[in-house]
């Protein structure tokens, strides 16, 4: 040993000279050891002194007083997590999952329903002096919010809503909540991720809400199909209505035109009537006749009392 011992320490005149001079490394390497301290990339270190906060520095090898200077190494850059309703516990190389820690999970819907819901939060330090001095159980401040908020936002909402839309609803408001309570504790940490993992009713009353799910699922389903039905039908529906009406607004303008001439015709004829009564009466008579005769190929004349009969051959022809 007194060969690795300093010369001016060798050189020292004490009775037990070696052992002074042993007591004398020692005390050196404990006050090195007391005085250097390393810093890992994702950590910082707060460094008290006679008991009050002095400085935080980050990564790399530092000096600070032995037995003076206190250092408190805190894991900024970690992201840490808290399961609620269930536990993953370490075990060996397999991890062991324990749910159904009803104590946590179980909870009353706004609809006066039981439901058991599991979450877990993800959070970082992103103050490490407040999280070292201002709250003394910080885990336990953690998880008592956190189940707070969660708590308070399922007991506002029906558990089909949670356990449907309002389920990512109830991460980003638990995310909101959790974090402006923490900053009033000043427990220097930020909430990343608010997770829902199961949301299930409980043991006892399983089946039954599985199968009023299963209605709702039945009656999403028949009423998407009912949309289809109705996206398919009324568009062919609107189409025919609109051929109707434009056939409909065809006819009434051929009607009306037909009626305007047939007036205009009348007019024409009845200005030649009053003109040349006679012979305009004459023409009609005999424009009528031909329009009757021309009708058919066999023609039979009756007289007015029904008792002769007079067959007429191509009468246009004057047979």
């Amino acid at each position: 040993m007194a060969q690795n011992v300093p010369k001016w320490v060798q050189n020292l005149r004490f009775p037990g000279g070696k052992v002074v001079a042993a007591v004398v490394v020692i005390l050196l390497v404990i006050i090195a050891a007391s005085s250097f301290y390393a810093v890992d990339q994702t950590e910082q270190a707060v460094i008290t002194r006679f008991g009050r906060y002095h400085i935080t520095v980050g990564a790399g090898l530092h000096f600070k007083l032995p037995w003076i200077d206190k250092c408190y190494i805190v894991p900024v850059q970690v992201v840490q997590t808290e399961q609620f309703g269930f536990q993953t516990l370490q075990s060996g190389v397999v991890n062991r999952y324990q749910n159904n820690i009803t104590s946590e999970s179980t909870m009353l819907t706004g609809d006066l329903n039981i439901v058991d819901v599991e979450w877990t939060i993800q959070y970082r330090i992103v103050d490490p002096v407040a999280w070292l001095f201002n709250v003394q159980d910080k885990r336990k401040t953690i998880r008592d919010i956190s189940q707070s908020v969660v708590n308070m936002l399922v007991g506002d909402r029906a558990i089909l809503d949670i356990m449907g839309q309002e389920r990512s609803s109830i991460e980003a408001l638990a995310l909101e909540q959790m974090n402006e309570n923490f900053r009033q504790f000043g427990l220097g940490i930020d909430v990343r991720t608010v997770r829902l993992q199961n949301i299930v009713p409980p043991v006892g009353v399983q089946a039954a809400f599985e199968d009023v799910n299963k209605s709702t699922q039945d009656l999403e389903r028949l009423t998407n199909e009912g949309r289809e039905q109705y996206n398919s039908r009324i568009p062919k529906a609107e189409g025919e209505r609109a051929q109707i009406i434009q056939q409909a607004d065809g006819y009434a303008v051929d009607r009306v035109n037909r009626a305007r001439g047939d007036v205009a015709r009348f007019n024409s004829v009845y200005e030649e009537y009053r003109r040349a009564p006679a012979i305009t009466r004459e023409r009609l008579y005999l424009e009528a006749m031909e329009a009757l005769f021309s009708a058919k190929k066999d023609q039979t004349l009756i007289d007015g009392e029904l008792n002769n009969l007079f067959p007429i051959k191509n009468l246009t022809g004057g047979n």
